[in-house]
């Protein structure tokens, strides 16, 4: 069994560089730490002119449970909103940008959980492979009284009708279903899963990679056109608005532990 006290690990395979989150005894909840370390790893495979494919996956029976509250109600409850912006602003919509940027093509792999951040940050990759056992859910407005995550990716990816019950509900979507609204591009059985998106990421990978570079900056651009980093940076105010309502300060004082607990129940 794999076994690292690192909150991410790495590995090269030909010109595929897997990322993995490691904290699986915390359903790989996103930590500062963890944060810091993926954006570190990302930078280097950027970096590495050996590296044509970044497959980013996670240890364990969950891909993530979102980001990691018992951290933020430990070290953070007492931010200021000032305080707050600007380590949202970097460690949340910051780092998840720049994957969504990455001159590289990406692919994720997804098994158990994919919750909130978590489904942030998945959808930042270019190309999504769910394994069978996999379920997509953003429950904050319900849990937390915030509204949804960071980056609100979703409309993006699975249109405007799918995103707004996704959210309203909070309800949890099977791989299945995430497949047919459009943001998972294969199910997979959940064995086979690190060898399918592999196989996958490694086709990728025999494309010329400067002709992948401009492909991707087009395609991104298809989006950006139509104002979607606009939109993105409009929400990620509003998110921040949402944090010092009287919703969101009743969850606060009730403790972010039980938004947890009443999340991995939704």
């Amino acid at each position: 069994m794999h076994q690292s006290s690192e909150p991410i690990s790495t590995e090269t395979l030909g010109a595929v560089r897997r990322i993995w989150l490691n904290r699986p005894e915390a359903r790989n909840a996103q930590s500062q730490q963890m944060l810091e370390a993926l954006d570190q790893a990302f930078t280097q495979a950027e970096h590495d002119p050996a590296i044509r494919v970044v497959l980013l996956a996670a240890r364990g029976a969950h891909f993530s449970a979102g980001h990691d509250l018992k951290q933020a109600q430990a070290e953070r409850a007492e931010f200021t909103v000032e305080q707050r912006w600007a380590y949202e602003e970097k460690h949340y919509y910051g780092y998840c940008l720049r994957i969504w940027d990455f001159p590289k093509p990406t692919v994720v792999q997804v098994q158990g959980a994919c919750m909130a951040a978590g489904f942030m940050l998945a959808n930042m990759c270019d190309l999504v492979v769910a394994a069978e056992d996999a379920f997509f859910s953003d429950p904050v407005t319900h849990t937390m009284g915030a509204a949804a995550t960071e980056v609100l990716i979703h409309p993006w990816v699975m249109g405007l009708r799918q995103a707004k019950e996704f959210l309203f509900t909070g309800a949890r979507w099977s791989a299945q279903q995430a497949r047919e609204a459009g943001f998972v591009n294969r199910v997979v059985p959940t064995a086979d899963l690190d060898a399918e998106t592999l196989a996958l990421a490694q086709r990728i990978a025999q494309a010329p990679p400067f002709a992948l570079r401009v492909l991707k900056k087009s395609l991104n651009r298809s989006v950006d056109v139509r104002g979607l980093r606009e939109a993105l940076s409009a929400h990620f105010d509003l998110h921040q608005l949402s944090h010092v309502s009287e919703e969101y300060r009743q969850t606060k004082e009730a403790g972010l532990a039980s938004a947890i607990a009443k999340g991995a129940r939704a």
